[in-house]
């Protein structure tokens, strides 16, 4: 995928009709039927990243299967892709904008210019599938003079299901009309500029018409397939040491994973048996175990069982070998081990986890990789998992089924 050398716009001047880009909805049709046609998964699942002007993006969308790679050299925007979308999906738990982007100047494009007002800004959005078709959401946020939402979007074959703008810059407000279909086409009023609309939407809308009902499946649909991300970027030198038993749900950088294995160990015989499966396949030596011990003062560390009586700590390993265990690790185990924030109205079982994985082949040897890749195909494959991972090259994966490779370019 090329993306496109042209100068990103500045954010365009809020306007009560019209606060972004008019883009034609995924599965929309000429009809009312579109993707509510067709059969959708049961899982809502995010399967499109829309990078309108974000950091170094333009008028870019990444498609996402169940296993993605965005692959592409330093600097072509891949580690910028996943942290629009873990902003994304913190927008979607409901924090507040300031949270979501700690650094909105870097979100800004570069060569974007400041309207007559003074304001600059980005637009990020997804298409989430699931039970009610394809649901786009588009949101476009103001970085300066202050953060803040300029606009927003939630659209489903064709019909506008929200839609925001910021009409007063000394207000706290956007001004916002969601889709009721009866006696009145829209209901209007105030949402805070500093939170995603569409997941406040349960909280304002009453569900009266088909039309609200129909808003609300939608919204609900997005805000499940956004909350359920865990980003993670294993590092090895927060791994080697024995750590204190805490939580035992395994943080982004996996420093915590002698606690992780502390208290999951016993609690599924089969997912463990897959996870030393899976470390014997990528590390040096026999393995016939992996586990965890207590060393005093409430500290555990993680050990390999080599099965002759040898046991080697984790702090022993290569890096490469600790991201791979790191890695394996997330993939066999799920929302109740993993730091994430998941939905809990929703059960699990309609619930898919994705993992976003920046540098997912960093320091590994091609057998590391080349297993690790068919670890994530096989517990994709299953759907209640998904993975985006960043790579610099993912020649290595071909041959690989059910892998979706989006090549990103700096130019």
């Amino acid at each position: 995928m090329t993306l496109p050398h042209r100068s990103p716009p500045a954010l365009p001047s809020p306007s009560p009709s019209s606060p972004l880009p008019r883009v034609p909805s995924p599965g929309a049709s000429s009809g009312e039927g579109g993707a509510r046609g067709r059969r959708c998964p049961d899982r809502p699942h995010i399967t499109e990243l829309l990078l309108s002007a974000f950091a170094g993006h333009r008028n870019t969308g990444l498609p996402l299967g169940p296993l993605t790679l965005l692959a592409g050299a330093s600097g072509s925007g891949k580690t910028s892709a996943l942290r629009a979308y873990q902003a994304l999906a913190r927008l979607g738990g409901g924090v507040g904008l300031g949270e979501a982007f700690p650094a909105p100047d870097a979100c800004v494009p570069e060569r974007a210019r400041a309207d007559a007002q003074g304001r600059r800004g980005f637009r990020v959005g997804c298409t989430a599938d699931g039970p009610e078709g394809p649901v786009r959401l588009e949101v476009a946020v103001q970085a300066e003079p202050t953060l803040r939402i300029a606009g927003e979007r939630l659209t489903a074959d064709g019909v506008v299901l929200l839609e925001s703008a910021l009409r007063d810059p000394r207000g706290r407000t956007v001004h916002a009309a969601w889709h009721t279909a009866g006696t009145a086409p829209v209901t209007r009023g105030p949402l805070p500029d500093d939170r995603l609309g569409t997941a406040l939407l349960p909280l304002r809308v009453a569900g009266r018409t088909p039309g609200e009902r129909r808003v609300l499946a939608a919204a609900e649909q997005m805000v499940v397939a956004l909350r359920s991300v865990f980003a993670c970027d294993p590092r090895p030198d927060g791994m080697r040491d024995a750590v204190p038993t805490g939580t035992g749900r395994l943080l982004g950088g996996c420093g915590n994973l002698a606690d992780v294995l502390w208290r999951t160990r016993t609690e599924c015989a089969i997912r463990y048996g897959l996870l030393v499966s899976a470390v014997r396949a990528g590390c040096a030596g026999p393995v016939t175990g992996l586990l965890a011990e207590p060393c005093g003062g409430g500290l555990v560390r993680a050990l390999l069982d080599r099965g002759d009586g040898t046991r080697t700590a984790l702090g022993r390993l290569g890096d490469g070998e600790l991201r791979y265990v790191a890695l394996a690790l997330v993939l066999l185990t799920g929302p109740g081990v993993l730091e994430v924030d998941a939905s809990g109205e929703v059960p699990a079982a309609l619930q898919t986890l994705t993992v976003l994985a920046d540098g997912l082949d960093r320091g590994m040897d091609p057998l590391q990789r080349a297993e690790l890749l068919r670890l994530a195909a096989r517990m994709c494959e299953r759907g209640h998992i998904r993975l985006v991972g960043a790579v610099s090259d993912a020649s290595w994966a071909a041959g690989v089924d059910g892998v979706t490779v989006v090549h990103l370019n700096r130019d």
